[in-house]
């Protein structure tokens, strides 16, 4: 049976949900994101906006230059989650769905006996009728063939509006389809790969297939052959739907340098808390911390350390990144951006031993702290350095735990 598999991509997600919240952003040229005075970056922009040459990942201060009648809109994450949950609901037709992201899934419908551009029409027309959301379907007998041909489809609208489209590419047409197309289209081939292909004067993706054998074995050893078959269309990888993560981490980018240690390690216990959170909310453990520094000469470092059993507890992960951070930071150089990671993960486990009455104790106080703010929101209990006392409140009142 030939398979038929479907990419869907939701059309500037972020933007799409912030014009359900402000109608009047409509076709107008804006991005959601960070401030230019905070080294805000663009997390996605509309259509419009894209029409003056704003860029997903570009620093907005940049945005704000090639459009000077730019919107910023802060983001709403807890939002966009949210919807991206209703979007998965409604297309699951088949329990054969990859979440790639929160707005991109792949699908396959080979079980579905319609044909697959009716299918891809229904999955639209229900996303944009019962969600008011943009969605872009690619549809192809594999996950590579179906995501370039959305992309190429996306591509050919040009408008100041979502494009909204539908492109498939029929059984047996893969090779010619693909034969045009830059070669860096295709997965897999980033632009270093591009590089060293244009020097041989291999620019399309037709022109890679029809590559001799040995000059690729020659350029990419055994990824010679692999890289072929893709740029003939052929893609064997079946839908997974279910992706291990491979490791939880938060950052910030600081508005400005900072270089207080006081500073630096509240903001180290603050990612610390988060990451842990994330954690537990996921039943998962790590066993290796990771700290990430970036100075202002945008420099980076990362420097990691082994448990010797995995832990999802806040001050365990906080008290391993102090001890990282201690070790890499040279005393008083500014930091521009700094992170904690937890990686190396699994079911939480703890080797017992002398201190069990600690860790057992560090773990109930945790998950209770997780119920009330999950129950009535992050700010609920907060740790008594950080309450800044009201010298007009009763001292006796309000004190905090």
């Amino acid at each position: 049976m030939t398979r038929k598999i479907l990419h869907l991509d939701l059309d500037a997600f972020f933007c799409a949900v912030e014009e359900l919240h402000d109608p009047s952003l409509k076709g107008k040229p804006f991005a959601v994101g960070g401030r230019a005075n905070q080294r805000g970056v663009v997390a996605s922009c509309s259509y419009a906006a894209r029409m003056f040459g704003v860029r997903s990942a570009m620093p907005m201060s940049r945005a704000q230059q090639v459009c000077p009648d730019l919107i910023v809109v802060s983001s709403r994450h807890g939002n966009y989650s949210e919807v991206s949950k209703k979007v998965m609901a409604l297309i699951e037709v088949t329990p054969f769905i990859e979440v790639i992201s929160i707005d991109e899934a792949f699908m396959d419908v080979t079980g579905i006996p319609d044909p697959i551009h009716d299918i891809a029409e229904d999955l639209q027309h229900r996303v944009n009728s019962e969600l008011h959301l943009p969605i872009s379907i690619g549809g192809a007998t594999n996950k590579l063939v179906a995501k370039i041909a959305n992309d190429w489809g996306k591509s050919q609208k040009k408008s100041p509006h979502p494009p909204n489209t539908i492109t498939i590419i029929q059984p047996g047409t893969e090779a010619a389809f693909l034969a045009p197309l830059p070669v860096q289209s295709l997965w897999g081939v980033g632009p270093k790969t591009a590089e060293r292909l244009a020097s041989l004067g291999i620019n399309t993706i037709g022109a890679l297939a029809n590559t001799p054998d040995e000059t690729l074995d020659m350029l990419f050893g055994r990824f010679g052959p692999d890289l072929k078959q893709r740029a003939q269309g052929i893609d064997d990888r079946p839908i997974e739907t279910e992706h291990d993560i491979k490791s939880v981490s938060n950052e910030v980018t600081f508005a400005r340098d900072l270089k207080d240690k006081k500073d630096l390690l509240e903001t180290l216990r603050s990612l610390s808390e988060q990451v842990g959170r994330r954690l537990r909310k996921s039943e998962l453990a790590g066993s290796t911390i990771q700290i990430k520094l970036r100075w202002s000469d945008f420099s980076t470092i990362t420097r990691q350390t082994t448990l010797p059993s995995r832990t999802n507890l806040d001050q365990e992960i906080y008290e391993t990144a102090v001890k990282l951070f201690e070790q890499n930071w040279p005393i008083g150089k500014p930091v521009r951006l700094i992170g904690v990671g937890v990686s190396g993960l699994g079911a939480p486990i703890h080797q017992l031993g002398l201190w069990e009455d600690d860790y057992l104790k560090e773990s109930k106080l945790t998950d209770a702290v997780d119920s009330l703010r999950e129950r009535f929101g992050k700010d609920i209990i907060q740790r008594a350095h950080r309450i800044r006392k009201d010298p007009q409140k009763d001292p006796n009142k309000n004190e905090p735990l």
